[in-house]
């Protein structure tokens, strides 16, 4: 009986420690979705829009769109998620051409037309390299960029509003680290141990010292509604909570009045903010 037991635990022991290892090698596989196909661009929605094409510091091709909109200073950064690449976005850059927001989108290394393959450090090089492009290239100041990141590329967005000066961070359906996350799909895992990855998006939103909106979903399947609450209270004044209803993915859509107001109202009190640290500067 004693034999048959410790048997039964080796076998427990061998199949844990198995998973484990498998869920260790196959992690960039489940964090990254690349897709290399674009076959829609913004003229789907009749929307100019300049391909653009520079590199990153460690000499990586990346590709992008610049989406002007009609007199428009502010532009928004946009990080997507982990899955497909930019064409998957076009509702997001369509509903900030309607904000009046100039829009600059591009695909980490690995996704779209961009070389490479995507890795943690990587996706920070290749956010650094956008920033780099519309600072240096398109010329805008930093103080008409707004950072915006969804799922993953909130988290992305959120260690470059950590390093650059911008108008605001806003972040939407982000996880508060890697490690969290996997333990939510893995609760039974030593994830800790296992995580090859960081992507400690609550420790840079702690060093951001822009104005922040964190964006979520209380139905969010994907990434628990606490994250959010945890970013926000984590954050630094000045801040703003939205909360929207609807998936992962559709929220922002199923959402729409909720999402648009939040972005309007948002962008006023960005306007109204600037002029205040204009009139106290001159002071």
């Amino acid at each position: 009986m004693g034999s048959m037991l410790i048997s039964i635990v080796a076998v427990l022991f061998t199949a844990y420690w198995g998973l484990g290892l498998i869920l260790y090698f196959r992690q960039p596989a489940f964090l990254y979705g690349p897709v290399r196909e674009i076959s829609c661009t913004p003229d789907e929605l009749g929307l100019d829009f300049e391909e653009v094409a520079f590199k990153s510091d460690d000499g990586l091709k990346l590709g992008g769109w610049f989406i002007p909109a009609d007199d428009s200073e502010l532009t928004v950064l946009f990080c997507h998620g982990n899955g497909g690449n930019m064409m998957h976005r076009l509702d997001s850059i369509n509903i900030f051409y309607n904000l009046g927001l100039n829009c600059f989108i591009f695909d980490y290394r690995g996704y779209g037309s961009s070389q490479g393959k995507p890795s943690e450090e990587g996706t920070y090089l290749d956010v650094k390299a956008a920033y780099k492009w519309l600072t240096e290239e398109k010329k805008t100041s930093p103080d008409n960029i707004i950072i915006f990141g969804r799922s993953l590329g909130a988290s992305i967005a959120a260690q470059l509003a950590s390093n650059a000066q911008a108008r605001a961070l806003i972040i939407e359906s982000a996880f508060t680290s890697y490690v969290d996350i996997g333990r939510k799909f893995y609760p039974y895992m030593p994830v800790r141990w296992f995580a090859r990855f960081s992507y400690k998006t609550i420790d840079y939103v702690k060093s951001v010292h822009c104005p922040v909106m964190i964006i979520h979903s209380r139905n969010d399947e994907v990434i628990p509604f606490e994250f959010g609450l945890e970013l926000y209270e984590a954050a630094n004044e000045p801040k703003e909570f939205v909360e929207i209803s609807g998936g992962h993915n559709d929220g922002f859509l199923i959402s729409s009045q909720i999402y648009n107001r939040a972005w309007k109202k948002w962008l006023k009190f960005l306007e109204d903010y600037e002029k205040q640290a204009d009139r106290q500067q001159a002071s």
